[in-house]
């Protein structure tokens, strides 16, 4: 090694002490992060809620980093598949995920996922929430209120269309069930989409789904809403009532989190939840978002670590008790 290289080496070190010295030591990648494009991996088929929330969001982000934020859709095995791609990923901040409420309820409704959501993952943000609705087909005259349904269900069970298991709109019907004692049976289709036309086609009269198809379908006619599971009403269904109206506490919320796989240094963490969140304050998301019913949150990664720790112990006593178990 040469003079030059020993003085250059030398100062390196000594920078580098002196930062460790004042609790600022530098790191690696994250002052110019990021250096090319970021993949989002979301564990659901394209189209849903959770799409198009990472749609929304990255649009924003891609402009805030002056790079692609590609959104890369893999569904399968109730979120579990994309799930473990994201987090087998290195944590460089290079593949991030946003998933839905499955993220925390799979692990206590599959006898296995192939990821421990707290030791496999990095929290970032809660980015938003949405309400699930209740709703029927409009033959289904007899039931026009929740306590309406849970008479009709203790005379002959009722069934009613969700996502499938383990989503939102299933965990609501058992909570539901568990406080009201209403003998509802689900019948799990295969997404959003195929739940809505099973419920608009009759197959199934009751339907525990996402609320953005409700407003517009409601709207002609095809269907009726009943309540929606938020602790208050939404600004886009005003006059439907919450289930806590007729059974005070009940609230369901499916959340929406952005999360990165472990490894991720804590300052990358840390600049990618300072920018999710900026991106969420900007009008233009925040009312695009709101005429989906979608309510932004966005806190820090320890208080969405919190969160989930909540949301797993709350789900996990419901699904105990409901019995639910997927091989």
């Amino acid at each position: 090694m040469n003079k030059t290289m020993q003085r250059k080496s030398k100062r390196a070190l000594t920078l580098a002490a002196c930062l460790l010295a004042a609790g600022m030591a530098p790191v690696q990648g994250a002052a110019v992060y990021p250096e090319r494009p970021v993949r989002v991996v979301v564990p659901f088929a394209a189209g849903g809620p959770a799409d198009f929330v990472a749609r929304l969001l990255g649009q924003k982000l891609s402009e805030t980093w002056k790079q692609p934020v590609v959104i890369d859709t893999r569904g399968g095995a109730g979120g579990n598949l994309g799930t473990v791609l994201a987090a087998q990923a290195q944590g460089d901040g290079y593949t991030l995920l946003l998933t839905t409420s499955v993220f925390i309820s799979n692990p206590s409704l599959y006898k296995k996922t192939g990821y421990d959501p707290f030791r496999d993952f990095a929290p970032i943000t809660l980015a938003a929430v949405s309400a699930t609705a209740v709703s029927r087909h409009p033959s289904y005259g007899a039931v026009n209120t929740m306590k309406d349904l849970v008479q009709q269900s203790k005379a002959a069970p009722v069934s009613y269309a969700s996502p499938g298991i383990g989503t939102a709109g299933h965990l609501a019907a058992e909570l539901f069930r568990n406080i009201t004692g209403a003998n509802v049976q689900q019948v799990p289709y295969k997404g959003a989409g195929p739940a809505m036309t099973g419920l608009l086609s009759g197959e199934v009269r009751l339907g525990f789904t996402a609320v953005p198809p409700v407003i517009v379908l409601s709207k002609s006619g095809k269907l009726v809403p009943i309540a929606v599971t938020s602790l208050k009403r939404l600004d886009v269904l005003p006059n439907v009532p919450t289930v806590a109206e007729s059974y005070p506490g009940f609230e369901v919320d499916n959340m929406y989190g952005l999360l990165a796989p472990k490894g991720t240094p804590a300052a990358l963490v840390r600049r990618i939840n300072a920018d999710t969140l900026a991106a969420l304050k900007t009008p233009d998301l925040r009312q695009r978002f709101a005429q989906d019913a979608f309510e932004i949150r966005g806190n820090s990664p320890e208080e969405f670590a919190q969160y989930l720790r909540s949301e797993f112990t709350k789900w996990a006593k419901v699904i105990k008790d409901s019995g639910a178990q997927v091989d």
